[in-house]
């Protein structure tokens, strides 16, 4: 016990003395995290209201096809995507593998399915004499979207803020697909793993409780969210 609370301690004194490796992983995961939900925000949430607001053959496949890529393991998204970009790979020329970028878009393959399955719930969750309503006073289908989504609003970002949540704790993806180089593609995640198991276990305390208040931040933001609906 006397151990773990003078490594506890020796982790928060390097938080706030600003440690530059420390903050510079930090800034990393935050980062690849961010990108990867942008992206994923941009063509998750259109895509979820298309396939909500309309009825079309192989609706229930796909909606399927969702349901399991979100049971998806992560080592295999990280492997998949490594096959990708490999050098010898079909977008090796694109030269992504074990870069930020290329991380990112590993997360961004994990987040997608997330953000289109809850927003397709979310819109299918509304009062449907909402778009009866938008048609019957002639509104175009982008502006009934557009309604049907500020409707929706709260419950949309919940499912972005879940999707943040799975991407910024991930560990398969980021040590495959970003290799865990310092100063570079090293995240909190991996930063754990390598340095606990090397032995450096206030580093890998001091990102561990920077993660943890990540995502009690995330929860908590989910937590407001929903108490607005």
């Amino acid at each position: 016990m006397q151990f773990f609370i003078e490594s506890a301690l020796s982790a928060f004194e390097l938080i706030v003395s600003f440690d530059p490796e420390v903050y510079f992983i930090i800034w990393t995961s935050l980062r690849v995290a961010l990108v990867a939900l942008l992206f994923a925000a941009l063509a998750g949430v259109p895509m979820g209201l298309l396939i909500a607001l309309n009825r079309f053959t192989g609706k229930q496949a796909v909606l399927l096809v969702l349901n399991t890529l979100m049971a998806l393991p992560t080592v295999v998204v990280g492997l998949f995507f490594y096959a990708l970009l490999r050098r010898r790979g079909p977008l090796g020329t694109l030269e992504l593998l074990f870069t930020p970028n290329g991380l990112s878009l590993g997360l961004f393959a994990l987040a997608l399915p997330l953000v289109l399955h809850l927003t397709i719930a979310a819109i299918e969750d509304l009062d449907p004499r909402i778009v009866i309503t938008c048609k019957g006073l002639g509104a175009t289908p982008r502006q009934t979207a557009w309604k049907v989504l500020q409707e929706a609003r709260f419950a949309v970002t919940s499912a972005l803020v879940i999707a943040f949540g799975r991407v910024i704790s991930e560990v398969g993806i980021a040590m495959m697909l970003g290799g865990n180089i310092r100063g570079f593609t090293r995240t909190m995640t991996t930063a754990i793993a390598l340095e606990t198991s090397k032995g450096e276990f206030v580093l890998g305390l001091a990102l561990g409780f920077v993660l943890l208040a990540v995502a009690f931040g995330v929860n908590a933001l989910l937590f407001l969210l929903q108490r607005r609906r």
